[in-house]
């Protein structure tokens, strides 16, 4: 690499490892791994690189080279030294698709995963924690913040964001970790706080296992959100559009596969590969409770 100075340009040889944003305009936000080929020209600061895992056809024989400026190309990045507590609300990049993509961690599961919500796909995906990473930039031959940089600030008051405080009485929605249930979101009341960000919930449409009484339960605040705003669809939904669907009695969260007569919908569980007809009226335009706000995607 040469010096960083005010018109530093990133000078790659070739077999150098990279990462890559690809060309297609359809991975922006993602960074793919990849090898330096050759420079396109003497002079130039263009690349030819070919990637790991993204390939030239269908058939998968044949992986893909393209020509790049080097502002689309930069190393790996440094693994972490110490290991990164991810939190709700963390800004991450996530491994999907075969590349490593922008996201925002919008709830935590048990064992160790986390709802993430990905823009360049619009969608919400439960990763492992060994598939999310801290961003970092290559800014002038650094690694700007450095890994250890974003962990120390992460632990500081400063820096760490606030969990949203919940009171008595609150109507609010509740995301589980029950088997057969997760991924989907539960219209609960807040009966008090139990213990640090922890709440004792009593959902709306879930009964214990007695029938006798709706369903109690203690539940983390980064798995609580406030009741979305109601939008209005007059046109109705169109292929691609991120619904949530009233299903055994909480909202998952699915794609429109197809539009059907009589305002029927096909929706595609991304999350659990499967496709359920529901008519208009028990579905919603999905949204995300992203830093205290609601994002539509």
């Amino acid at each position: 690499m040469s010096n960083p100075s005010s018109s530093w340009v990133a000078q790659f040889n070739p077999r150098d490892r990279v990462e890559i944003i690809p060309r297609d305009v359809g991975f922006r936000g993602s960074w793919y791994a990849g090898t330096v080929v050759r420079r396109e020209a003497k002079n130039t600061n263009r690349y030819v690189v070919e990637y790991d895992q993204l390939y030239a056809d269908e058939s998968g024989e044949k992986l893909l080279q393209e020509t790049l400026d080097w502002i689309q190309l930069r190393p790996p990045p440094p693994p972490e030294k110490k290991k990164v507590q991810f939190k709700f609300e963390d800004e991450v990049e996530a491994f999907y698709s075969d590349g490593w993509w922008e996201g925002a961690i919008i709830a935590e599961h048990s064992g160790g995963k986390f709802a993430v919500f990905l823009r360049g796909f619009e969608e919400q995906i439960v990763f492992e924690e060994k598939d999310l990473r801290l961003p970092v930039h290559w800014v002038k031959g650094k690694w700007e913040p450095r890994f250890e940089q974003v962990q120390r600030e992460k632990e500081t008051s400063n820096f760490s964001k606030e969990v949203m405080k919940f009171t008595q009485g609150m109507q609010v929605e509740v995301l589980t970790d029950e088997d057969g249930l997760k991924g989907a979101w539960f219209a609960a009341t807040i009966i008090e706080p139990s213990g640090e960000d922890k709440y004792l919930i009593e959902y709306k449409t879930l009964r214990n296992d007695d029938d006798t009484e709706f369903l109690r339960e203690v539940i983390r605040a980064c798995n609580i959100r406030p009741c979305p705003p109601e939008i209005i669809v007059v046109d109705g939904f169109k292929v691609w559009d991120a619904v949530d669907a009233y299903y055994n009695e909480g909202w998952w969260v699915g794609v429109i596969a197809k539009v059907l007569i009589n305002s029927n919908y096909e929706v595609n569980f991304i999350e659990y590969d499967e496709k359920t007809t529901f008519n208009q009226a028990y579905l919603r335009p999905h949204q995300d409770w992203l830093n205290g706000k609601w994002v539509v995607p």
